[in-house]
């Protein structure tokens, strides 16, 4: 899900770049990925805060003014339809149609063209803002990818495609999750089995640059935190290690089960060939979908999985596993019927959902260990990204003793989802394998 268009080859500014010296082929790059880092934070930043405002608008300020229950049955299946009929509206009506079909896009594609942009963000907003079980993360890449891109190429006429799209991606990773070590991450896997002069270090600077330089933006201006404050993991045991490997093997199962579904629903959607159709519809059942996991199954899922985490004790198996499946199937309806939004943020919550489940069914799993291997698998099977589920899962815990049996625990959840159909999907509606 990471590339269905990678061009993350090239970094040279001009096209005799591979005769220079390294200090020369990098140098011009450090003013580009210092502005294109603190570019992309502004504009996630930028989109959160507008979604988050509309968010107290709608959930607060609108159902108080009617005087009906914030998070009432009627308020979530209400709003989740409006919401439905307004990004309808949006991919209809404005031009560009809010960019391509979400479920055939990865987190890096190749750039949109830029009157694409205004209404893939309003679509993303009102998205986020009506409670859709979908995060910023592809939208906002897209977005960023595409400025960056068209932006970049008049500044400095004659540089790569592959620039302006990695510096991009990179500070945008960076921003989302706080830290370029993600990013680093994922383009050491990206970049290592390519030809190119220099070694990987030299590669890997401009991004790691862009990622860092838009997490630090972002920790100045927001002061993000992905820590759940669960309780302390003390080391490693035996049967910690059996646990883990079980937890993450049944997440990555059921997460299979998402990927899966997700032609059918979305070839059931397709059928209804209009978007004020298919929107509605899909927000009407996410309304629904709402009322029976409840309030916390709604929206990205970040704020309201630190909900889920602080009381692990607070809900029965049956409720965390009731809210695990709302969540995977929220997600998987509301990328098929189009609205736009990402796949990571949704599919955390969904594995903290079912690791806590774990643990209240087995008190002798550890709930912190259970949520991290219950992430990973979630997230292998969503994403299909090995450096993004681990470092998504130890980050939200950020207690190294858990990092050895999470990588142990990674090996036979990879093995479960490699090789097998992706969450996202070719133009024609098949399946990527």
């Amino acid at each position: 899900m990471l590339c269905g268009f990678c061009p993350l080859r090239v970094w040279a500014v001009s096209t005799d770049a591979s005769t220079a010296t390294p200090l020369r082929r990098l140098l011009p790059l450090i003013v580009p990925s210092v502005v294109v880092g603190v570019a992309a934070a502004l504009v996630l930043l930028g989109v959160s805060l507008l979604a988050d405002r509309f968010k107290d608008v709608l959930w607060e300020t609108l159902p108080d003014a009617v005087g009906v229950g914030r998070y009432s049955v009627l308020w979530m299946v209400v709003m989740l339809t409006a919401t439905g009929i307004a990004v309808g509206l949006v991919v209809w009506k404005v031009p560009g149609h809010a960019g391509p079909d979400p479920a055939t896009t990865g987190l890096v594609d190749a750039p949109l063209p830029p009157r694409v942009l205004p209404g893939l963000l309003v679509a993303t907003v009102l998205t986020l803002a009506g409670g859709v079980s979908l995060g910023p993360e592809n939208p906002i890449t897209a977005v960023n990818v595409a400025l960056a891109y068209w932006l970049g190429t008049r500044v400095i006429p004659g540089s790569a495609v592959g620039l302006w799209v990695g510096l991009a991606v990179a500070g945008t990773i960076g921003a989302l999750f706080g830290t370029p070590v993600a990013a680093a991450l994922i383009f050491s896997e990206v970049l290592a089995g390519q030809p190119a002069p220099g070694p990987l270090w030299d590669r890997l600077l401009p991004p790691l640059l862009a990622g860092g330089t838009g997490a630090l933006t972002m920790a100045l201006l927001e002061h993000p935190s992905f820590d759940l404050a669960l309780p302390a993991y003390a080391g490693p045991h035996w049967g910690d290690l059996l646990s883990a490997l079980v937890v993450a093997s049944l997440a990555a199962a059921i997460g299979m089960t998402a990927v899966c579904a997700l032609p059918y629903v979305h070839d059931a959607f397709s059928r209804l060939r209009h978007p004020m159709v298919a929107l509605p519809l899909g927000g009407l059942v996410l309304g629904l979908l709402g009322a029976l996991g409840g309030p916390l199954t709604l929206f990205k899922g970040l704020d309201e999985v630190k909900t889920l985490a602080a009381n692990p004790e607070g809900w029965s198996a049956g409720r965390f596993a009731l809210m695990f499946a709302v969540k995977l199937a929220a997600l998987v309806v509301a990328t098929s019927c189009g609205f736009r939004g990402g796949r990571i943020f949704p599919s955390v919550f969904a594995g903290v959902a079912l690791g806590l489940c774990a643990h209240a069914l087995v008190p002798q799993v550890n709930p912190t260990l259970a949520v991290v291997c219950a992430v990973l698998g979630v997230l292998l099977a969503v994403t299909r990204q090995g450096w993004i589920s681990l470092f998504t899962a130890a980050v939200l815990v950020a207690q190294p003793a858990v990092l050895p049996v999470l990588v142990l625990a990674s090996v036979p959840a990879w093995l479960i989802v490699t090789g097998r159909p992706q969450m996202q999907l070719r133009a024609d509606g098949s399946s990527i394998r």
